[in-house]
């Protein structure tokens, strides 16, 4: 089932990065990051059209209170989502007693290649795990998405299958899904 989240409060400090709630403030990093072609693609998402749409999709991350920023040098360079997952998807894995979330996360371009989002991943895990006390946590990526396979299998996820997801984009993808459970 899925565990309630509220990241309010909640810093978590990795070697290179903190990740945090978003702020108000965050809005021309956020902005600057999202419209760049190539970002958000690979996570199903279009580039930010104008700094309005970043001011939206800011103000829910910061209402809902379950996504949070990356900060890199003082820096927000990208996001990490603790999701709700679709518990009808996973009936072979018999999660109906057990408490868990999806996570999803994207970063700059800019960025890209120096090991800040599996650090930014590992933290997540240490705290949904051993803090939060969830059983499970699970992650996906499109197959055409190897950047963020590379990261999942580096955290120590354990493959579970390809399903086609409705992408929001509108077309249906291959997702590879994967889980990592407390103890393993």
């Amino acid at each position: 089932m899925n565990a309630e989240i509220d990241i309010t409060g909640v810093v978590l400090k990795t070697e290179r990065l903190l990740l945090r709630p978003w702020r108000e403030s965050d809005l021309q990093d956020f902005y600057e990051y999202a419209r760049v072609d190539g970002v958000g693609q690979p996570a199903g998402w279009q580039p930010h059209r104008s700094i309005d749409e970043s001011r939206d999709i800011l103000d829910m991350f910061i209402r809902e209170k379950k996504t949070f920023a990356l900060e890199y040098q003082g820096k927000a360079v990208g996001s990490l989502g603790i999701e709700t997952y679709e518990e009808a998807r996973y009936p072979e894995l018999d999660l109906a007693d057990r408490r868990g979330r999806e996570i999803g996360y994207v970063l700059s371009k800019d960025y890209w290649g120096r090991g800040l989002m599996t650090e930014a991943v590992r933290a997540a895990i240490r705290w949904l795990l051993d803090d939060v006390g969830l059983d499970f946590i699970i992650i996906g990526h499109y197959t055409r998405n190897d950047r963020s396979r590379r990261v999942i299998e580096k955290c120590g996820f354990r493959y579970v299958r390809t399903v086609s997801r409705d992408a929001p984009n509108a077309r249906a993808e291959d997702s590879m899904e994967y889980i990592l459970e407390a103890g393993s």
